[in-house]
């Protein structure tokens, strides 16, 4: 059986892609970053919960401050990309649920009145939209540079508030000279898949 997907598609947020560790200076608009949100806002999430913020990081200054936080190997690749998302969770993504759960408009205080469980839910299913958010960018034709090495705490305090939690910096362009490293292996389908 094949993939209902047209194979250059396939190529393009899968196969061919990788993370982007160089970037061309040619900008990178609002527009596009519309046209990714726009898409990739149908992923599922947990009751629809829809707990990613994205925070654009545009101004020279915006960026010198990113950029201390950076992992030192992270830091020249941040300070040359056309533009850097902050990705994070939303802590109090519970007061929307009334709007994007009106089934259950109780959810926001029958499942997640206690803050715990908030931060729980919030980070897995705002982990499961950065991955479509990456793959959104794959779909706009650009190249995505997804990390975890900086300071968390840093960029929290830096960035955002204490309702906020940081999952990963992307920076995001088209791919530069060298942009790639070699592809990595990956795990065979009988490593991954058991049956029961």
């Amino acid at each position: 059986m094949s993939l209902a997907l047209d194979p250059a598609a396939q190529d393009l947020l899968f196969r061919e892609a990788r993370t982007a560790n160089t970037f061309t200076d040619e900008p990178v608009t609002d527009e596009p970053v519309r046209a990714i949100y726009d898409l990739v806002k149908y992923g599922p999430t947990s009751m629809n919960q829809s707990p990613l913020r994205v925070t654009l990081v545009r101004s020279p200054e915006a960026r010198e401050r990113l950029v201390r936080h950076m992992a030192e190997g992270n830091q020249p690749k941040t300070a040359a990309a056309p533009l850097v998302a902050i990705l994070s969770a939303d802590n109090e993504f519970h007061e929307e649920l009334p709007h994007l759960f009106p089934h259950f408009p109780q959810a926001k205080d029958a499942v997640f009145a206690e803050r715990p469980v908030r931060e729980g839910s919030a980070a897995l299913n705002a982990a499961l939209q950065a991955a479509y958010f990456i793959i959104g960018v794959r779909a706009a034709g650009l190249a995505a540079g997804p990390m975890t090495g900086f300071d968390f705490e840093g960029v929290r305090k830096e960035f955002l508030d204490d309702d906020h939690t940081p999952l990963m910096v992307v920076n995001i362009g088209r791919p530069g000279p060298d942009a790639w490293f070699p592809r990595s292996p990956r795990l065979d389908y009988e490593q991954v898949v058991t049956t029961v």
